[in-house]
């Protein structure tokens, strides 16, 4: 069940992602997935290890959404390249 809710919300952290970055990006349903996914992980042990927050909150959620803008600009300029 855990791999189930690690799409959902990776996804959810993506769309998120997409409706706060400007621009148009042209990803679909998986590449929307895999950089909320990204972000989430990437943002989760960034966070963690400075000691920003703990497992749960509110500001891991935000950080998430942050870690995902931050990738998909990053996927952004390589795709335009």
């Amino acid at each position: 069940m855990g791999i189930i809710w690690t799409i959902i919300i990776g996804f959810v952290i993506g769309v998120i992602a997409k409706l706060v970055h400007p621009g148009r990006d042209n990803l679909g349903f998986i590449m929307t997935t895999l950089i909320g996914i990204a972000g989430a992980v990437l943002m989760g042990y960034l966070g963690h290890f400075v000691g920003w927050y703990e497992p749960g909150q509110t500001a891991g959620f935000i950080a998430s959404v942050i870690g995902a803008v931050i990738l998909l600009a990053i996927y952004g300029r390589i795709q335009s390249a």
